[in-house]
């Protein structure tokens, strides 16, 4: 399952790559020898084929997961709108390679200043799974504080997710349900009481 802080990576890494160009025609310069290493694919079928047929039940539960728990937040008790400001600092110094300094531990910057959120974060209990599926727009990401995210993407034919902890804390969540946006070079977290009761338009 990827993880919507990696797929926020992988599209703004893919956005950032050139066009490639046409070739008129191709044509070989100076020797040339054969691939040595194994066709990766041919080598991953083959690995695959050695496993076990009952791998799956080495693993346990889905429920029992590590990978799959998900950051619990508490029920928003009122409608209520806030903003923040998802500033990073550093950990560690980052150096050029001839060793000039660039940027000094515990640097602190606003992502935001170099980086959009294209779409929006609904993060949702599951019980208000249905308000979430109604409200979410094609682009949105869909993140759970429980329950089995891969069962449910299933049952329901939407891309779904956990929260995680480490978005939880950057995003300074405390409460779901939430709607995350961008607006300008801050965060507005959207936050709805009992949802589970309404009806209406998409946002």
């Amino acid at each position: 399952m990827i993880r919507p802080a990696l797929m926020i990576a992988m599209t703004i890494g893919c956005c950032a790559l050139p066009m490639p160009t046409a070739i008129a025609g191709t044509a070989t310069i100076g020797r040339t020898w054969p691939i040595a290493e194994p066709d990766a694919l041919a080598e991953i079928e083959m690995r695959a084929a050695r496993q076990p047929a009952n791998m799956a039940t080495q693993f346990g539960p889905r429920s029992s997961w590590s990978a799959l728990r998900a950051a619990s937040l508490g029920n928003a008790k009122q409608d209520r709108t806030r903003f923040v400001v998802p500033f990073y600092t550093l950990p560690d110094e980052i150096r050029l390679p001839d060793g000039k300094l660039l940027y000094p531990k515990g640097f602190t910057f606003n992502p935001l200043d170099y980086v959009s959120l294209p779409q929006r974060l609904v993060i949702v209990h599951p019980r208000n799974l249905d308000w979430a599926l109604d409200h979410a727009r094609l682009t949105d990401f869909i993140l759970l504080t429980a329950g089995d995210a891969l069962d449910l993407s299933e049952r329901t034919g939407r891309a779904l997710f956990i929260l995680e902890e480490r978005v939880k804390d950057r995003l300074g969540l405390t409460v779901a349900p939430v709607i995350v946006s961008q607006v300008g070079r801050k965060l507005e977290l959207h936050e709805f009481e009992a949802v589970e009761t309404r009806k209406g338009e998409r946002q």
